[in-house]
Parts: C-alpha cells; sequence; structure tokens
C-alpha cells in the first residue's frame, strides 16, 4: 500500500489492521480496525496463523498488557538519549515476568531484544 509521500508500507504482503477511530474502506490487505482491540486480539488468536506482531506506542502495549494477551516482546534500543518524550510502558500496568530468548546487534549501534513472557 503506498501512501501519498510514495513511501510502501513496509507490511503490505501480510493482513495488516490499522487501528483508528474513523472507519474506512479496506484497502488490499490493510483493515482499518474499529472495535476493541482485546476482541480484535482474541479473534486473530483463534485463528490459524503463525504470529501477529503489534507496532504501537505505550498505550497499545498497556492494553494488552493489562489483558494479559502478549507473548513475545522485541525492544529495540535506539543509541539517542531524547529529553522529553514517551515512556517505553505506562504506569498502572501489571508486573510482567520476561525471559531473554535472543539480542541482535546492528552496526549503526541499534540493539534489539527479544524476550518471551513467562508468568502467562
Amino acid at each position: 500500500m503506498d501512501n501519498d509521500s510514495g513511501y510502501e508500507f513496509p507490511h503490505a504482503d501480510k493482513h495488516t489492521f490499522i487501528l483508528t477511530r474513523t472507519a474506512k474502506p479496506t484497502i488490499g490487505k490493510t483493515t482499518f480496525y474499529t472495535g476493541q482491540l482485546k476482541d480484535l486480539i482474541i479473534k486473530l488468536k483463534s485463528e490459524s496463523g503463525k504470529n501477529i506482531f503489534i507496532d504501537g506506542g505505550a498505550e497499545l502495549v498497556n492494553e494488552l498488557l493489562k489483558e494479559n494477551l502478549i507473548d513475545e516482546f522485541i525492544i529495540s534500543l535506539i543509541p539517542i538519549l531524547v529529553g522529553n518524550g514517551t515512556k517505553l510502558f505506562k504506569d498502572g500496568r501489571p508486573e510482567q515476568k520476561l525471559e531473554l530468548i535472543s539480542t541482535k546487534q546492528f552496526e549503526k549501534g541499534l540493539v534489539q531484544l527479544h524476550y518471551t513472557c513467562t508468568n502467562r
């Protein structure tokens, strides 16, 4: 899926859900979803397939943590310290125990940490 800037959506080959408050028609494999996040994730987990990849901010992650709907985390550390910004995880979420599966280091200094959630 291309947007007005000419940038190609990197997951265009996968079935994608974009959470939105404004209903829009499906475009190819991209569905604009206006329902409850919990309902969508439970539905997707009940279907056949391998993984659900979620890319979002602290509010989205917090909501999924409260419902115990996250199986794994891949957290990317970018070598820039910002003065202000949004926290990675919001307050008010349950404690989540993690077990490190792997780490990956990239040439420019980015590091990815892959964890599985152990208190499921």
